[in-house]
Parts: structure tokens; C-alpha cells; sequence
């Protein structure tokens, strides 16, 4: 019931009780005035009678004796007739009823009465007269002699004409009381209305803390005790509050209500079922109804096996479920089947209304979906979709099982790219892992639909050939198809809108002549890629016994290189930068040597890519800045003035997060400017992440550090490009260099690097000047600095710091007598 049809009952109780209590005292009050009017006419016509039966009386004597002397001669004469009419006068009064005559000897002489009878309440009088005469009974003396008796009676009907006083009466009271009556209704009406007010209003006052009441007698009903009664009235209804109150915090004390589980239950993220013992779901939380799409109603009454897909139904067996954690599958309302870890537990309780089971289900799709991805991924190559180490091992040695029952050849090749790392270098490993991909199509389309290849690690990918026959030289198929395989490598790759032309290096292996084995047979066909790659790639080669040996040699050099810096085995050298128009050292470049006891020196051309492999040339950097530190110190404090020292810089090292803190460091702690060195960079790592590599480059600069580009022309800067860095030398790769004085086209490369150098006011040194004529070429083309052999081997920190005091010592310059051999051995032009 609202509030307003509450309001509104009472309000009309109240009006229809007040109005019924008008009405009855108006029709008690009615009731009285008809009893007074009644009382009023009856006492009305008791007076009239009063004052009209004495008339009456004294005019029935009156007739009567008038009656009794008109009739007294009739009667002594016995005359009848005469009786008759002398009674005449009064029979015609419409007043006289009843006349009789009587004999003194009780006889009738004359009787009458009127035919008409009299109207009730009429008023009626009787009188007797004597009839008598004089008789001479004594002579002479007349004395009365009674003859007879008349007897008269007189009734009138009304007393006053039209109508009676009775009636007049209690038309008069009636009016009044008609007035009266409406008068009472009104002010009963009226009464009514102010009564269905007041008791709106007083209603309404007690509706707020009545509705309060409800509502928290219904939440404590439903099990919810947590929010308290709120006290404002101190009259019953303020008892009745406080009472509820007390209640309510005794049975929060004391409870653990159905709310409290429904919230538990609806906060667990798994779908929770308890079921009766039979397997009758009888509560479902939020997670189970989201998880299986029915509503609290649908599920309510089901049992648990009804939620489970059918095929699971037959093996489901309710004791041993609620005993144990399984998985399974249930069916959603849509359709779906849905894979779930079911755990059951059984309610003990002696309250047979609480026993019962309690399934909890956890959704394991994702785990499901995870397993599959790993058990994929465990097989698969994630980025080529193609089978990896594993799972081509796993291919090829069933395939090496079968080749062996059968008698026949199995062919492995071993793929590895050439220079990839300039890949991941320049465009980014996003541009390298899209190669990749692109790859193992080019490489799966090329080869028979039978044949397996697998992804074995970064760039490197295998594949192998069964049912090859024994008795022939199978050289010649698999040769073509390598070709075929290199022919599909060196097709260009489009990265970033530039065409980037590949090669690669393949080795070759066959079961059972190389190796009866996957390790051995795969190794071998690695050492086999390996001899390919050393022969400058892009090219195959088949396995022969004595590339193992160039294999174990790398494997060999990787793991002493590890210990070469704890070992102190590294050593620095330097290689001068000859003023070419003075013979003047100018400066120095570092240059790394690995000197490996038992093997003699290691060239870098063999130890950096290494390094670059496995990490350790950031290790090597940071050596090689401090040795370069001490060495330079070493040299100011002798006297002599080495100049601007270069150090070559690699990719890794500038994408090196801390690089910029760790130079800072180096240069404080030797307490040496950053002015007095130089990084030497090259075109590959300025082009790898420009928009990167610019803001270090800059920072490097606003240290003081010097920049070049190293082996320039080998690369893809462009100009525009090179005005972003601030690079201050270009260094003449020695590869243009080499030729200049025998190829037009490198003389033209050498001199255009010459002048567009100057043009940007840099300075431009030439590497690898190893003859007169080189040196006379540069001369005259206006290459101010150079360094090569034709000034000496890479010399040790003593003997250049020798050349330095030489030269500080105001003699000659040191390589002041090749420029002079330079000009008398060369011609002046190129």
C-alpha cells in the first residue's frame, strides 16, 4: 500500500465515521421532535377536550330536559306518535347520536339512534332527564309525578373546522424538523471534512517513521542488518524503533545473514553452485549466471549435470565430483561449450535444510587457449609459422630413421643470411622479423610440397630432402636446388619503401655419408654454411670433414673471448693521422688487438662480429675508453701532444641506455677532456634510428666529444641526412682509397667525397693510403689528413708517444720525407 492510499483510507474512515455519527444524532433528534410533536397534538386535543365535554355535558342536559318537558303530555297521554314529534327537533341535530324514553316502569316508549357510525376520537356527553307532571294526587294540591326517563346523547366529531390541531401541529414541527435535519447534515458534512483533515495530516505525520519501519522490519527480514534505525520520535512509535534497533544489532552480532553470502558468493570472480544433496541447483552466483548466460530462475531447480555438455554427462558421477577437482566442459544457453576446472566439496551439517554440495567452476579457457599456443610454440616458429629447432629435429630424425630402413639418402641444408645484422641495424628488428617472414615463404614456396623447413634460430633456417637414392651422386639435384634457394634470397625485399637486395650461405650435409644422426648431421651442415660465408657468402658448399675444424676454431675463439678481458689479452694500438701537408701527426686512432696466447694475434675482422653476438663488445667499449684514457694521460705526461684521439663506436654500444652517463664518467675519472677524443662512427648505425641517434650525437657533441662518419660512401646517408648530424669528419673509405689511382670511377668518388666535405667545412681523411702514388693523389686533390701502412704499422702507446717527442722536439716531422718521396715517385694529376 503507498503512502497516499494509506493517507487516504484513513482519511475516509474518518470522514464516513463522523459523518455517521451526524446522521444518527440528526436521527435521534428527528426521532425526538416526532415524539414531542406527538406528544404537543395529544396534549393539544386533551385541552380542547377538556374545555369542550363540559359544554357538551351542560347541552346533552340541556336537550334532555328540553326533550323531557316536550314530551311529558305525549307520555301521560301514551301518545307515541306524539312522543315522536315532539323528539323531532332534536333527532334532526347532527349532534344527538342517541335518544331513548323510558317507562318509570323500566318500559322503552321510544328508542333511536343515528345509522352513521361515529368517527373515532369524537368527543360524546349523555344526560338523563326526568319526565314528569303534575297530578292532583292530593285534591287541590298538584304534586310532580315522575313518568318516565328521557335519556340523550350528544358526540361531536371535530371540535374546530378544516384540519386538526394534531395535524397542524406536526406540520409545523415538521418543517422545523426538515430545516433541522439539513442543518445537521451540513454541520455533520463539515465535521466530517475537518475530521478526514485532520486525520490526513495525522496520518501523514506517521507515515515517514511508519515506512521506515517497513522497509527496515523487510531488510532485517531478508537477512540485512547492516544499516541501522534511524530514532527521532519519542512516543510509541520512538519505542517501537529503539526495540527494532536493539533487535537488529543483537542479530548483526549474532548472524551471519543471507546478504552477507550472497555478496560473498557475488564478489568471487569463479561460478559457485550449491546444490542439494540430490544435485539440484539451488543458489548460483553472478559469475555463474555470466558465465553460462541463464538467468538465477533458469538455473534455480536444474541440477548440476543439466549445466555440463552432454558427452561429459556420462562419466559424470555427483559423490566422486564433490570430492574432487576435474575438468570439464559445460554448455552456455547460446550454444557454446565452455572448458572449466570443476571443484566440489561437500556441505556437513545435521540440518538437512543445509546439505548439500558446492561446485566452483573456473573458466580455464584462456589456459586452455594458452596450452594450445604453447604446445604450438613449443613445435612452431611464432614469427614464420614454420617448424623450429625442436620440432625439425624432432621431423628429421624420423625421417633419418626411415632413410636408414630404407637404404636411401637424406640431404640437410643449412640456410644462414649474409650480413642480416645491417638489417636490424638500419631499419629497425620490426623491418628484420618482416625479412623473415618473407623468407620462409620464398623458401617454402621453392621447395617440393614433401620437403620440411624449419626457423632453427634468428636467421638461420634448414631444410632436408628424403627418398634420395643411394646408389647415385645426388650432389647435382640438390646443388640446382641451392642455387634455386639463393636464387629466391637475392630477389629484393621491400622495407620501409627501399628495395633491399639479401644474399645468403648455404651448407650441405647427407645422411648417411656425413653424419647417421641429427646433431652430427645438422653440425655438419652448419660447419659447411660456415665455409660458405667465409668465402665471402652468398654461395653453398658441401660438407667435408676438415670444416669442422674452422667450426670448433669460432666456437673456440667465443668462449675465450669471455675471458680475454680478465685475462688482460686485449691491447690497444695506434694508428697515426698524418697531416698531409706537413708530415705532422696530427692525431691517433685506437685500434683494438686481441692477443691470444697459443694462437698469436686475433684480427678484429674475426673478434668484433663475435662480440657483437654475444654482448660483449659493450663490455669491450667501456675497456677500451678507459685504456684510451690512461694511454692518453700516459702520453701528457711525458710531453708529448698526442693530438685528438678517434675510437670507433658500434651500434650497440650507442643504443647502449646509459652510454652518455658512462663516457662521463670514464672522462671525470682520468680527469681528461672529451674535447681531445674523437668517436668514430659509421654510416650503417648514423642511418639505424636517425630521429634517436641524432639527440645522442647531440648530447655527445654539447660534451665537447668530436664526431666522424667512418668508411663513408659505404652506406645509404644521403646529404640531407648528413646535415642533421654533427658529424665534423669524413673518413674516405679505404676500399675508394685502394684504387683512386687506377680507377676513374673511385678517383671520381674520392674527389667528390674531397670537395663536398670542404663544402660543409669539415675535415676529410683518407684511409688506407698504402702507396706514393695514393699519397701524391690525395695531395693534390686537396685531402688534408690520411692514414694508412705507407706511415707504419699500428704502433703501441711507447712508440707513438717515441714519434710525439720526436716530433715535439722541433726536429722534423716524422713523415715529412714521404710526402717528398711522394712527389718524386707520382705524377701530379690522377
Amino acid at each position: 500500500m503507498t503512502a497516499a492510499s494509506f493517507r487516504l483510507k484513513y482519511a475516509i474512515a474518518s470522514f464516513l465515521v463522523v459523518l455517521l455519527a451526524a446522521v444518527a444524532v440528526a436521527a435521534l433528534f428527528m426521532m425526538r421532535h416526532a415524539a414531542d410533536a406527538r406528544s404537543l397534538s395529544g396534549l393539544a386535543e386533551n385541552a380542547a377536550r377538556e374545555r369542550l365535554e363540559p359544554e357538551l355535558t351542560a347541552r346533552a342536559r340541556s336537550s334532555a330536559a328540553r326533550g323531557a318537558d316536550a314530551i311529558a303530555g305525549a307520555v301521560r297521554a301514551g301518545d307515541a306518535e306524539g312522543v315522536v314529534r315532539r323528539l323531532q327537533p332534536l333527532t334532526d341535530d347532527p349532534t344527538v347520536a342517541q335518544i331513548s324514553v323510558t317507562s318509570s316502569s323500566g318500559r322503552t316508549l321510544f328508542s333511536w339512534h343515528r345509522d352513521t357510525a361515529g368517527a373515532p376520537g369524537a368527543l360524546t356527553a349523555q344526560a338523563t332527564a326526568k319526565v314528569r307532571t303534575f297530578a292532583e294526587n292530593i285534591p287541590g294540591a298538584a304534586t310532580p309525578e315522575t313518568l318516565a326517563t328521557l335519556t340523550v346523547k350528544l358526540e361531536q366529531v371535530a371540535p374546530v373546522p378544516g384540519v386538526s390541531l394534531a395535524t397542524r401541529v406536526e406540520e409545523v414541527t415538521g418543517r422545523r424538523a426538515r430545516v433541522t435535519r439539513w442543518l445537521a447534515l451540513a454541520v455533520g458534512g463539515a465535521g466530517a471534512l475537518l475530521a478526514a483533515a485532520l486525520m490526513w495530516r495525522a496520518v501523514s505525520h506517521l507515515q515517514r517513521p511508519l515506512d521506515s519501519l517497513i522497509r527496515s522490519a523487510d531488510r532485517i527480514g531478508q537477512g540485512d542488518y547492516t544499516r541501522p534505525f534511524e530514532v527521532q520520535r519519542r512516543d510509541v512509535l520512538g519505542e517501537l524503533q529503539q526495540a527494532l534497533e536493539r533487535m537488529r544489532g543483537r542479530l548483526r552480532q549474532s548472524t551471519v545473514n543471507k546478504s552477507y553470502l550472497h555478496s560473498v558468493l557475488n564478489s568471487m570472480t569463479d561460478a559457485v553452485f550449491v546444490t542439494s544433496p540430490d544435485g539440484v541447483i539451488k543458489v548460483a552466483n553472478n559469475a555463474a549466471r555470466k558465465l553460462l548466460g541463464f538467468s538465477e530462475e533458469e538455473l534455480l531447480g536444474r541440477t548440476i549435470l543439466a549445466v555440463l555438455e552432454e558427452r561429459e554427462r556420462a562419466e559424470f558421477d555427483l559423490l566422486q565430483a564433490s570430492q574432487e577437482t576435474r575438468e570439464t566442459l559445460v554448455r552456455t544457453r547460446a550454444g557454446q561449450t565452455i572448458p572449466v576446472s570443476l571443484t566440489g566439496s561437500r556441505i556437513d551439517t545435521d540440518d538437512p535444510q543445509f546439505q548439500g554440495n558446492i561446485f566452483v567452476a573456473r573458466n580455464i579457457t584462456d589456459r586452455k587457449r594458452a596450452e594450445r599456443r604453447i604446445r604450438y610454440l613449443a613445435r612452431y616458429d611464432a614469427l614464420t609459422k614454420i617448424p623450429n629447432r625442436m620440432q625439425f629435429h624432432h621431423v628429421l630424425q624420423q625421417t633419418i630413421a626411415r632413410a636408414l630402413r630404407a637404404g636411401q639418402v637424406v640431404a640437410v641444408l643449412y640456410l644462414d643470411m649474409d650480413r642480416f645484422k645491417e638489417v636490424n641495424d638500419t631499419f629497425g628488428h620490426a623491418a628484420g622479423d618482416r625479412v623473415l617472414e618473407v623468407l620462409a615463404e620464398r623458401l617454402t614456396r621453392a621447395v617440393p610440397r614433401e620437403t620440411v623447413v624449419g626457423r632453427l634460430a634468428g636467421d638461420e633456417f634448414a631444410l632436408f630432402v628424403e627418398s634420395l637414392p643411394a646408389d647415385s651422386d645426388n650432389r647435382g639435384p640438390i646443388a640446382q636446388l641451392a642455387r634455386a634457394l639463393l636464387t629466391e634470397v637475392s630477389r629484393p625485399f621491400q622495407l620501409n619503401q627501399h628495395e633491399v637486395f639479401l644474399t645468403a650461405s648455404v651448407g650441405i650435409a647427407f645422411c648417411p655419408r656425413d653424419a647417421e644422426n641429427v646433431i652430427d648431421l645438422i653440425r655438419n651442415a652448419d660447419a659447411a654454411m660456415y665455409y660458405s660465408k667465409q668465402n665471402g657468402g652468398n654461395t653453398f658448399a658441401f660438407y667435408s670433414p676438415e670444416m669442422n675444424a674452422a667450426a670448433v676454431e669460432r666456437l673456440m675463439l667465443k668462449s675465450k673471448l669471455r675471458r680475454a678481458l680478465e685475462r688482460d689479452e686485449l691491447e690497444i694500438h695506434y694508428q697515426p693521422k698524418v697531416d698531409l701537408r706537413t708530415g705532422r701527426i696530427s692525431g691517433a686512432e685506437a685500434l683494438l688487438r686481441w692477443r691470444l696466447p697459443g694462437h698469436g694475434d686475433i684480427p678484429p675482422s674475426q673478434f668484433i662480429p663475435l662480440a657483437e653476438e654475444t654482448n660483449l663488445i659493450l663490455d669491450i667499449g667501456e675497456w677500451v675508453l678507459n685504456r684510451v684514457c690512461l694511454d692518453y694521460r700516459q702520453m701528457q705526461a711525458q710531453g708529448g701532444d698526442p693530438g685528438r684521439i678517434s675510437l670507433n663506436l658500434s651500434l650497440k654500444q650507442l643504443r647502449q641506455a646509459s652510454f652518455i652517463l658512462r663516457c662521463r664518467s670514464v672522462f671525470r675519472r682520468h680527469h681528461v677532456s672529451p674535447t681531445a677524443f674523437e668517436l668514430e662512427i659509421t654510416e650503417t648505425t648514423l642511418m639505424a634510428d636517425p630521429q634517436r641517434t641524432v639527440r645522442l650525437l647531440d648530447e655527445l657533441y654539447a660534451m665537447g666529444l668530436h664526431l666522424s662518419i667512418d668508411d663513408f660512401g659505404t652506406g645509404y646517408s644521403s646529404l640531407s641526412a648528413l646535415q642533421q648530424f654533427p658529424i665534423g669528419t669524413l673518413k674516405i673509405d679505404q676500399s675508394f682509397v685502394r684504387d683512386a689511382t687506377e680507377d676513374a670511377g673511385d678517383a671520381t668518388i674520392v674527389r667528390t667525397i674531397i670537395e663536398m666535405g670542404r663544402s660543409l667545412g669539415m675535415e676529410v681523411i683518407a684511409e688506407g693510403v698504402e702507396s706514393h702514388r695514393q699519397l701524391q693523389f690525395l695531395r693534390v686533390n686537396g685531402c688534408h689528413y690520411g692514414q694508412g701502412r705507407l706511415f707504419g704499422e699500428a704502433a703501441s702507446v711507447e712508440e707513438l708517444l717515441a714519434l710525439l717527442a720526436k716530433q715535439a722536439a722541433g726536429g722534423a716531422a716524422p713523415f715529412a720525407h714521404l710526402l717528398r718521396d711522394a712527389e718524386q715517385a707520382a705524377p701530379r694529376s690522377a
